[in-house]
């Protein structure tokens, strides 16, 4: 829904050599697909059970599979897609949703307000663990399925719950159901476009609140398209047009959605046109994109923000002004012109450009380019003696891992290395588990267009994406009652304020903020991404 266009490269901006030889050749070719499928190039998602998905590759393949509560117009606000209405009180706190009649699973079950009832409160029950559970936090009744250790000691002391029901969950009739808050949250409909309050079917579930054994693999979802066959780990999700579904029906037959551990790989097939689409054209590629594709390589706007985060729970990292230092080492510009060819833009806030909110300097000082400072700032603070970025290599990180630290050693003279992990969702484990694997990059694309989309997952004391252990009271609290505040304008206003803590307090660096740079084949058109990184499955289509 958002415009696109062809990218044009800076002449002379690539100072940093970008190697490509080697990567042509190759053959992807899907024997299961149609002439009227297309193939799209992923990693290997984590997880597909939507409550436990929170990374845009699994996002991608669900949105293919199921149908959302709501989605976003062309000025990002909120629209019903399955639901036939969405409304809400006078206090902000109860919501009503009504469901569209007609629509059925994959495997021919009615899709029902139950479905949704007992997929929240699957996901939001503590034992379950799931990656997404705190997006059900507002739901009332969300602490009695997460209490919390009266001694204070953390979740694995806590005690078991006594229910694994949310009680602001309610259902009124079949297509009809009732969402209570613990607080006012005047912007909760647009927090219900996110996947993870997608609904699931009784066939998901060996019991109450128990899922099947196998479901993730054969997902059935409410979708345009169901699964083909299984998730075929390391290798490829295909999905195939779902004749029975009710809603707006997409141009093509199906997808596969094929796993590559290695972008340039995939980059070599899109050449070939053995992909149909790459959604990242990789750094080492984005010199000679323009010449191998034309105009099929494009651009977009998106929301994603790329940041560095520190392991704020090691000693060595503990101090703010260490991690500061570090922020100012780094010549975000260069950057962005050098190593992305002037593909994103140098980051010195915390939250993206598209929402409401965002203010273009927030961080201050702190992403500033001073390596005078940085240094004397760092040596005054006795920083580590070396420093070491972990990375996902499956993301084509290399490049640009390897300049940053270039830029780190040269301002501060203390030694810095990029640690490459085979995959993201290896490196994520190992987050969760807070093993300390030193400076981490990270990512981040909107779920829904707030301001406390950023701020709230990636920073609160509980968020689910706050990977580096950083706890601010005055954070959480600003945090809350920006939720609670009954206008947008003073939403934004509370956040903002707890925007600031973060300047002060330095828990990641802001980097970059990125658009779509994809490309795509000669068997495909109309071919568009939207702010979430996702390709729009209902307008591309197979030419001739």
């Amino acid at each position: 829904m958002f415009g696109k266009r062809p990218w044009k490269m800076a002449a002379g901006a690539a100072a940093i050599s970008l190697l490509v030889a080697g990567c042509r050749g190759g053959d992807s070719e899907d024997p299961t697909a149609t002439a009227n499928a297309v193939v799209i190039g992923i990693a290997e998602p984590k997880h597909l059970l939507p409550t436990n998905t929170t990374d845009n590759n699994g996002s991608q393949v669900l949105a293919s599979l199921f149908y959302p509560l709501v989605d976003f117009d062309a000025g990002r606000k909120p629209v019903e897609v399955a639901a036939e209405s969405v409304t809400v009180d006078k206090t902000n706190r109860v919501w009503t949703i009504k469901l569209k009649p007609g629509f059925t699973f994959h495997n021919g079950e009615p899709v029902t307000s139950q479905n949704y009832i007992d997929a929240w409160n699957y996901g939001a029950y503590a034992p379950n663990a799931q990656d997404g559970g705190y997006f059900f936090e507002r739901i009332a009744g969300y602490a009695d399925l997460n209490p919390l250790d009266p001694d204070g000691a953390g979740p694995a002391k806590a005690p078991d719950p006594t229910t694994n029901k949310m009680s602001g969950l309610k259902k009124v009739d079949d297509l009809t159901f009732t969402v209570t808050l613990s607080a006012p949250f005047a912007s909760f409909d647009s927090v219900m476009a996110y996947s993870v309050f997608y609904p699931l079917p009784k066939a998901a579930f060996a019991k109450d609140g128990v899922i099947a054994e196998g479901f993730e693999e054969k997902l059935i979802g409410n979708g345009p398209f169901k699964l083909k066959g299984k998730w075929e780990h390391d290798d490829k999700i295909v999905v195939e047009k779902f004749s029975d579904f009710k809603g707006v029906v997409p141009k093509i037959d199906g997808v596969t959605w094929k796993i590559y551990q290695d972008d340039m790989a995939a980059y070599a097939d899109l050449v070939d046109n053995n992909l149909d689409v790459q959604t990242n054209i990789p750094t080492d590629a984005l010199a000679v994109a323009p010449a191998d594709l034309g105009e099929r390589f494009q651009n977009s706007e998106d929301s994603g923000f790329d940041f560095i985060g520190f392991p704020t729970f090691a000693p060595e990292y503990e101090n703010p002004n260490v991690r500061k230092a570090i922020s100012m080492a780094i010549n975000r510009e260069e950057i962005a012109s050098q190593v992305f060819l002037n593909s994103v833009a140098a980051a010195k806030s915390f939250v993206s450009p598209v929402v409401q909110g965002y203010r273009e300097n927030s961080c201050g000082e702190a992403c500033e380019y001073n390596p005078t400072k940085a240094r004397e700032l760092y040596a005054e603070n006795k920083g580590p003696a070396e420093i070491k970025i972990t990375y996902n290599q499956d993301g084509g990180h290399k490049s640009w891992v390897d300049a940053t630290c270039n830029q780190i050693k040269a301002a501060l003279r203390v030694n810095c290395t990029g640690v490459p992990e085979p995959k993201f969702s290896v490196m994520q484990e190992k987050l969760k588990a807070k093993q300390n694997i030193g400076l981490i990059r990270l990512g981040w694309v909107m779920d829904y267009p707030l301001m406390e989309n950023y701020l709230g997952p990636l920073f609160t004391t509980k968020g689910s994406s706050n990977f580096y252990g950083w706890s601010n009271a005055a954070f959480d609290t600003l945090m809350k009652q920006g939720s609670a505040a009954a206008t947008p304008e003073a939403q934004v206003k509370k956040w903002q304020q707890a925007e600031d803590i973060l300047a002060q307090e330095m828990p990641i660096i802001p980097l970059r903020f990125s658009r779509n740079v994809f490309g795509y084949s000669t068997r495909v058109a109309n071919v568009d991404m939207d702010l979430f990184k996702k390709v729009d499955l209902y307008e591309i289509e197979t030419v001739a």
